[in-house]
C-alpha cells in the first residue's frame, strides 16, 4: 500500500458545509491500494479567537497554558471531519498530534518535531481508516506544546517523511504558487514547478502559501509538495528539487511585505563592538532583525539601519533609545512607513544583469529604494509603503513574469 499525506488549512475547514466539501473530495479521490493521511488546521480564524479569549482573561498569560488552549482548535476541526467522512460510510478517526505519535523538543509556542512514532497511524490504516491527524501540535514528555504559527504545515510534511510518502499535498484557497499575488499583479502567473529554494525565500519573505519550515523539512527529505486549491480539481505547483527544474528565467516570484518598519541609530562611535552591543540587546528582547545597513557618516561616527517587524516598532524603539543612550549615539529614527519588494529565482545565479533590471524597473516609476538586500537567489528592496504595490507591478511587467519564458535581459 502507497501513502499519502494531505493537509487542509484553516480557510478549506472553515464552516461544517466545507468540512463536508474536504470530506466528499478525500473519498472520491481516494486511489485503490493508498492509504490516506489527512493533516488539517483549525477551522478559519479560531486561533485567533482563542488568542483573544486568553487576552481578555489574561494578558500575557503563561504560556504552557496557552499551548493547552490553542491547541484545541485543530481538536475541533479533525473530530468534525473524522464524523463527516464517516456520516459518507467512509471509515476514519480523528487523532491528536500526541496520539498520532508527533515528539516534540517541548518549546511552547514555537516547539520542533524531534521524531514521529508512527505505529498508531500504520495501525489505523491497516484496518481501513483514513487518518486524520491534529496539525501544529505535538508532544513533549507529558505535555502538549504547538509549533508556531502555520505549524499545520510542518505536521503536514513531517508525517509524509515518517510514513515515507514521496508527496505532500498542502490543499488551500490559492490554486497554486503565483509569480506574484493575484490580488497586487492580476495576471500574475501560476507556476507550474517551483524550486525548495525559491520556495524557501518565497515563504520567508512573506508569502503565505507555505511556512518556510516546512520547505526546509520537506528538501531536507526529499518529499515534493503539491500546493493546490481544495475547490478545484487541476493541478497546482509542485515545490522540488531544482535539478528537475529548467532554470532559463532568471526570475520565478515578486513577493510584496507590507510588514516592516525602519529603525535607524544616527552618529553611532565607529568602534568594534557597538553593533554586537545593538543587536544583542535586541535579540535579547526577542525582536528578529531583517535587513541590516551600516554607512559612513564621518571619520569617527557611522549611520546604522536596520528593519523590523511592525509590530515590533515599539518594543524597538526602546531597546534602540536606550543602547544610544548608553554608547554614545546620536538620535533614533523610525519609520513605518515602508515596504520589502523582493525578487527571487535559482535562475539569478551567473546573471549579473538581474540586479540592475530591478532598479530600473523601480526608477522608471520613479520610486526610490531605501535600503537593498541581496543573497544568490533574492534581491530585497525597500521602499516607501503608499508605492509598495506599484513597485511589485512595475518589477512583474518588467521581467515579463506573465510569460512562461521571459525576455532575455540586456
Amino acid at each position: 500500500m502507497s501513502i499519502i499525506v494531505k493537509k487542509f488549512g484553516g480557510t478549506s475547514v472553515a464552516d461544517p458545509q466545507k468540512i463536508l466539501h474536504v470530506a466528499r473530495r478525500l473519498i472520491e479521490t481516494k486511489q485503490p491500494g493508498e492509504d490516506t493521511v489527512v493533516v488539517v488546521s483549525a477551522m478559519g480564524h479560531s486561533t485567533d479567537h482563542l488568542v483573544a479569549l486568553a487576552n481578555e482573561v489574561a494578558m500575557d498569560g503563561d504560556q504552557r497554558e496557552m499551548d493547552m488552549l490553542l491547541a484545541t482548535g485543530e481538536q475541533v476541526t479533525i473530530a468534525l471531519l473524522a464524523m463527516a467522512l464517516q456520516s459518507l460510510g467512509q471509515p476514519a478517526i480523528s487523532l491528536t498530534g500526541p496520539q498520532a505519535g508527533i515528539h516534540t523538543d517541548g518549546l511552547y509556542g514555537r516547539s520542533r518535531v524531534v521524531k514521529v512514532d508512527a505505529d498508531r497511524i500504520h495501525n489505523e490504516l491497516k484496518q481501513g481508516k483514513i487518518v486524520v491527524v491534529a496539525g501544529f501540535q505535538g508532544l513533549c514528555v507529558d505535555e502538549i506544546t504547538t509549533l508556531g504559527r502555520g505549524g499545520s504545515d510542518t505536521s503536514a510534511v513531517v508525517l509524509a517523511a515518517a510514513l515515507g510518502a514521496p508527496v505532500c499535498e498542502i490543499y488551500t484557497d490559492v490554486a497554486g504558487v503565483y509569480t506574484c499575488d493575484p490580488r497586487i499583479v492580476p495576471n500574475a502567473r501560476k507556476l507550474t514547478e517551483i524550486s525548495y529554494e525559491e520556495m524557501l525565500e518565497l515563504a520567508s519573505l512573506g508569502a503565505q502559501v507555505l511556512h518556510p519550515r516546512s520547505v526546509e523539512c520537506a528538501k531536507d527529505h526529499g518529499i515534493v509538495i503539491h500546493v493546490r486549491s481544495t475547490f478545484r480539481s487541476d493541478e497546482g505547483t509542485f515545490v522540488k528539487g531544482v535539478e528537475a527544474l529548467e532554470t532559463q528565467n532568471p526570475v520565478n516570484g515578486v513577493t510584496l511585505d507590507l510588514n516592516q518598519a525602519k529603525v535607524a541609530l544616527l552618529n553611532v562611535p565607529d568602534r568594534p563592538g557597538v553593533a554586537a552591543t545593538l543587536f544583542q540587546a535586541i535579540g535579547k528582547a526577542g525582536i528578529s532583525v531583517d535587513m541590516i545597513i551600516q554607512s559612513v557618516r564621518g571619520e569617527i561616527t557611522n549611520d546604522i539601519a536596520f528593519t523590523v517587524a511592525a509590530g515590533d516598532l515599539e518594543k524597538t524603539k526602546k531597546v534602540a533609545e536606550q543602547i544610544a543612550q548608553d554608547i554614545g549615539g546620536g538620535e533614533v529614527v523610525f519609520d513605518p512607513n515602508i515596504a520589502k519588494v523582493s525578487i527571487v529565482g535559482v535562475g539569478m545565479v551567473g546573471r549579473p544583469a538581474v540586479a540592475s533590471s530591478m532598479f530600473e524597473a523601480l526608477s522608471s516609476r520613479g520610486i526610490n529604494i531605501q535600503m537593498i538586500s541581496t543573497s544568490e537567489i533574492k534581491i530585497s528592496c525597500v521602499v516607501e509603503k503608499a508605492r509598495a504595490k506599484e513597485a511589485a507591478q512595475s518589477i512583474h511587467e518588467f521581467f515579463g513574469l506573465e510569460q512562461s519564458v521571459q525576455p532575455q535581459l540586456v
